[in-house]
């Protein structure tokens, strides 16, 4: 503006400036979902189509992820019609993912009337906004951790203050009551935690069971807004007032993604530790124990066909007694790894009973057909060279598991086919 003058300059003069420097100027019309653009330039002249209905212009706007156009997971999109609807002022800083690149504008709403209101779109030079953009980087890197919050008025039935951490480092718009936040969000929940998220959240519940300054959590599974389920946090802390009878929360979800899975594996690892025989890496008395009972259950729960099977090495004391115990161990390991091998390609549980003896857990197996199994285990063992002792043999005790069987009735008939095996000299496989 050459000819600007500090004390001649009027509203007119602001009235022109604003049409000529502000890059896109939109009508829009809430009730139709529709607008209409008065004027466009810039990056704006290509950005925006006439052809948009208002809701896909605000996910073109800021309904995204953050920095990127990918759109937010279909689920999510039952949010798009309570995200635009303004009752007063209302500005935002928005990213913008266009040609392969980002453009950063700020954005005014103007009511004008109820369902009517005044879009102001200005492209920033971002440059200009690096220093703060690399500072809102870092800012940003640290609060990911929470995806979204929100303040709840529990009396008032109302949500203000939500934040997606996902869409924007600032406070999105949305009018919506909790109660109705709780039935659309459900859906994001993981269907084994929909009930708990639901009593968890009920307001009865958030005004009985929590004082002021009281805060609570549970973890569960939840869809981001790329659709994909994480763990997460979900956290509500009352406000610490003095009235009793004010009921307001602010509410909090948690990424805990990463930490959960590693967790997760930790426990796995000392779970299969705790569950692992030392010396054979097979599973040890307790849990193949477990697995027995649970063919057993799993027969008259499920019809589930299973067949068990008892191993027994063949004068075993004699290989402690002639080698010594460091080969009776030896001898030990390569007995189970020689099973383990025979047992590949077959849905089968091995696990070491005590001692000399090892149990299999054969699932979609019929007595014949674990009968022809235990007797190519046999003789796989007795062809089997084992370091130092040579060959070796054993005598299997097989049962099929019966539909009016409980754990000790099939423990007993494989524990009496093994018997049955040894006293009929060994090196043989008997079955009941």
């Amino acid at each position: 503006m050459a000819d600007f003058s500090f004390d001649t300059f009027s509203m007119e003069d602001a009235t022109g400036l604003m049409q000529s420097e502000v890059d896109a100027v939109l009508v829009i019309d809430r009730k139709q979902n529709r607008f209409r653009t008065l004027s466009k330039k810039g990056f704006f002249k290509d950005f925006l189509q006439d052809s948009w209905s208002y809701t896909e212009l605000i996910e073109k706007l800021w309904y995204h992820l953050s920095d990127s156009n990918e759109r937010i997971a279909e689920d999510y999109q039952v949010f798009l019609p309570t995200s635009g609807i303004f009752t007063g002022k209302y500005s935002r800083r928005i990213n913008l993912d266009f040609g392969d690149v980002v453009h950063v504008a700020q954005m005014m709403v103007y009511p004008i009337q109820e369902d009517y209101y005044l879009f102001l779109l200005d492209e920033l030079d971002v440059n200009l906004n690096r220093e703060e953009d690399q500072t809102t980087k870092k800012v940003n890197t640290i609060q990911k951790i929470y995806l979204f919050s929100m303040y709840i008025d529990i009396v008032k039935d109302t949500t203000s203050s939500i934040s997606v951490t996902e869409i924007s480092d600032e406070v999105v718009n949305q009018q919506l009551k909790y109660s109705d936040w709780r039935m659309m969000i459900i859906n994001m929940i993981s269907p084994e935690y929909q009930a708990q998220f639901l009593e968890e959240t009920d307001p009865e519940t958030l005004k009985k069971k929590y004082a002021p300054g009281a805060t609570f959590s549970f973890d569960c599974l939840m869809m981001n807004l790329e659709g994909k389920f994480i763990w997460v946090k979900l956290i509500f802390s009352r406000s610490e007032t003095t009235n009793d009878d004010d009921y307001r929360f602010v509410f909090m979800v948690q990424n805990i993604h990463e930490d959960s899975l590693e967790m997760r594996e930790t426990l796995k690892k000392y779970e299969r530790m705790a569950s692992m025989d030392s010396l054979t890496s097979v599973w040890n008395h307790g849990r193949i124990e477990t697995e027995l009972n649970n063919a057993v259950v799993e027969r008259i729960r499920n019809n589930t066909i299973a067949s068990i099977l008892m191993f027994d090495i063949d004068y075993f004391k004699n290989v402690n007694d002639k080698y010594g115990h460091s080969v009776g161990d030896t001898t030990l390991k390569s007995f189970a790894q020689c099973i383990r091998d025979g047992l590949e390609g077959k849905n089968a549980i091995l696990g070491r009973w005590g001692g000399e003896e090892f149990a299999v857990v054969v699932y979609d197996t019929a007595m014949e057909d674990a009968k022809a199994l235990a007797e190519s285990l046999r003789k796989r063992v007795e062809s089997e060279a084992f370091e130092k002792v040579g060959h070796i043999t054993c005598s299997i005790g097989v049962t099929e598991i019966r539909p009016d069987d409980d754990f000790d009735s099939a423990f007993n008939r494989m524990d009496h086919a093994v018997y049955q095996a040894k006293s009929a000299g060994r090196n043989c496989v008997r079955f009941e």
